[in-house]
């Protein structure tokens, strides 16, 4: 019998293929993010209400008839030297017309997703930068953050390469100006 000769894997493989085998306690998001693998316990329910505010003002309001789905999971560009980047946004919105969601795998291809949603929690730094510079460099047209430690909500627009390059940021209780394709201004009052 004659042994094959395999190629070693490279450290992103590996990486890559222990993230996906990963079995995290029930409630728990994995997620593969520039390299690292970070972990978030369940969301509280300030965290929900949030999403729960924002998602019934996008289906409402939204000039462009949106789908909504929480915690799916996206395949996103990687940064150099890493794996794929694998991260579970707290809420994603696409156009309802692309039917984006129906069909897809538990991780699937960002094309067609408009806007990502996060909100801060116990891993703020890996929502306010992390998952900025991962969303920038998918092309993802607009990445909105609840960051509840400064209370204030941020849009992120025009990504190029690793970040985006315009960002609109209001105190809770102010109105935040959607463009196109959503055209209408986010009430936070209530997130005060």
């Amino acid at each position: 019998m004659t042994a094959m000769a395999h190629e070693p894997l490279r450290q992103e493989e590996v990486l890559l293929e222990g993230f996906l085998a990963l079995d995290t306690p029930e409630g728990f998001r994995a997620e593969l993010v520039e390299g690292e693998i970070v972990v978030t316990p369940p969301p509280d329910g300030d965290h929900e209400h949030y999403i729960s505010r924002i998602v019934r003002q996008m289906i409402k309001w939204s000039r462009t008839e949106m789908d909504f789905s929480g915690n799916k999971g996206l395949k996103l560009k990687k940064a150099e030297g890493c794996p794929k980047d694998h991260v579970i946004p707290d809420g994603t919105f696409a156009p309802a017309a692309l039917q984006l969601y129906r069909g897809a795998d538990s991780w699937m291809p960002c094309q067609g997703v408009a806007l990502v949603l996060e909100v801060t929690s116990t891993k703020a730094t890996a929502d306010r930068e992390l998952k900025r510079r991962c969303y920038a460099r998918a092309g993802i047209p607009f990445y909105l953050l609840v960051d509840r430690d400064t209370s204030e909500i941020t849009l992120l627009s025009d990504p190029k390469q690793d970040d985006y390059r315009r960002r609109c940021t209001v105190p809770f209780g102010k109105p935040l100006t959607l463009p196109e394709p959503f055209a209408f201004d986010l009430d936070t009052s209530d997130f005060l």
